[in-house]
């Protein structure tokens, strides 16, 4: 019997290699959309105006309370995006703040063109030491005084010089480039009248003066409505301290005033309308504007001194 060789065969099961799962993949894709939002986002801001992204700056600003509700009353607010409901983000002393750095860019802006005007004018510039431009906080007051080689007025009088009328025509229509009304204040110095304030006074003096100034910037094109107020304060608020009689104290002010001062007098008008008739020029106790002695009758300044 023949000898049958047999093969013997082995079958073992393959390993596959290990599945490493598809974790990597969703992760990739996650990162290729974040990546497709973040340009897609880019994209719409460059294309958007300010008013857009001042509305979608304020919606990320608002609590989830109040985007679930709706979002701002459209309309209460002025942003580009709409809803209800009110928000407890904005108070009124955020509006004020607002107004006040309006305020003061568009002050400060008219003080660089006063500034670059009087630069640019040689007339104007030889007088640049007579002229005092700053901010207070009543707005930007602009400070036009006397020296005593140059003064602003003939001695003891209202009558405005020739070049203190170039400076105040000059300014004139400027001062209609901004909305803000102004006010005029008359200043002099200590000097008195023989008879002190029994007659005719530094008061009055101060605010005819003032009013002088007010109708030279008129008669330069400033328009007659933007005058708040007119007031004439003699000696009582002194430019040089330490001397009363200093040329620099007699002064024409001009205030150009901020949104809060303009209210406050504005207010204070709609109180007293009769005070505000008399354009707020202000005169010692019991003395009168119809009581003024003429110009023939009025006393003499003294003589070691100029009002």
């Amino acid at each position: 019997m023949n000898e049958v060789t047999r093969r013997i065969i082995i079958k073992r099961p393959v390993m596959a290699a290990a599945h490493h799962g598809g974790a990597w993949k969703i992760a990739f894709a996650d990162f290729m959309t974040a990546m497709f939002a973040f340009f897609l986002v880019m994209w719409l801001l460059g294309n958007s105006s300010a008013q857009q992204l001042a509305g979608i700056a304020e919606q990320f600003k608002m609590p989830l309370k109040m985007a679930i509700a709706g979002g701002k009353r459209s309309s209460t607010t002025s942003s580009v995006i709409p809803g209800g409901g009110a928000d407890p983000l904005h108070t009124a002393g955020e509006v004020k703040k607002a107004d006040g750095e309006e305020d003061v860019a568009r002050l400060s802006a008219l003080k660089q063109r006063l500034n670059d005007m009087i630069e640019a004018n040689p007339v104007l510039r030889q007088f640049r030491h007579q002229l005092l431009l700053d901010i207070t906080s009543e707005g930007l007051r602009i400070q036009i005084v006397d020296s005593n080689s140059r003064p602003m007025f003939d001695r003891s009088s209202a009558i405005v010089v020739s070049y203190m009328r170039t400076i105040l025509q000059a300014i004139g229509p400027v001062l209609n480039e901004q909305p803000n009304k102004i006010t005029l204040s008359g200043h002099t110095d200590a000097t008195l009248y023989p008879r002190g304030d029994k007659s005719y006074s530094n008061w009055e003096l101060s605010a005819d003066r003032a009013n002088a100034s007010r109708r030279e910037l008129i008669a330069g094109g400033m328009q007659d409505q933007k005058v708040l107020r007119v007031m004439g304060v003699a000696a009582s608020m002194h430019l040089n301290q330490e001397d009363p009689f200093a040329a620099v104290n007699r002064r024409i002010s001009i205030v150009v005033l901020n949104h809060r001062a303009q209210g406050e007098i504005e207010a204070a008008n709609a109180a007293n309308p009769a005070k505000a008739a008399n354009i707020g020029i202000k005169l010692p106790t019991g003395q009168a504007a119809a009581t003024r002695p003429p110009a023939a009758n009025r006393p003499p300044v003294r003589a070691d001194g100029q009002i």
